[in-house]
């Protein structure tokens, strides 16, 4: 657990760092990314080439019938390859987020602390409620 928690408490203050200087932020990620994929298919073109059932789970049309499924059941299918943000944007016809000026982010910033502010009230009166019964 501890270890979880270090790797978390890590992510956040590199997330912290990085997210100021975005540029350098997308190369890092996109170079981490391209290794990771690159590192899956070789291991997987490893697989394939040991032969028996190995090569033919890992042959082209079976891992690509498997990862289509294993994606389908997650639910990752859709928002990998399309992205839940673009999904309802174009629902509510809204901009995307990368479309938005500065003060409109921190308006809808403003009013979600807004919304928070009125849930823990809420909150709170539904446990004075409980507490009087």
């Amino acid at each position: 657990m501890k270890f979880i928690k270090f790797f978390d408490k890590l992510e956040d203050t590199a997330r912290g760092k990085l997210s100021r200087v975005p540029i350098i932020y997308g190369i890092i990620g996109g170079i981490a990314i391209v290794l990771f994929w690159r590192g899956i298919w070789h291991t997987a073109d490893m697989f394939e080439g040991s032969g028996g059932i190995l090569a033919i789970l890992f042959g082209a049309p079976i891992s690509t019938i498997l990862s289509a499924v294993v994606l389908l059941l997650t639910g990752l299918f859709v928002s990998f390859f399309i992205g839940d943000r673009i999904i309802l944007s174009g629902l509510t016809h809204e901009k995307k987020v990368e479309e938005k000026t500065e003060s409109e982010v921190r308006a809808e910033g403003a009013i979600l602390l807004g919304m928070f502010d009125k849930l823990e009230r809420i909150e709170k009166e539904i446990e004075e409620l409980k507490k009087d019964k």
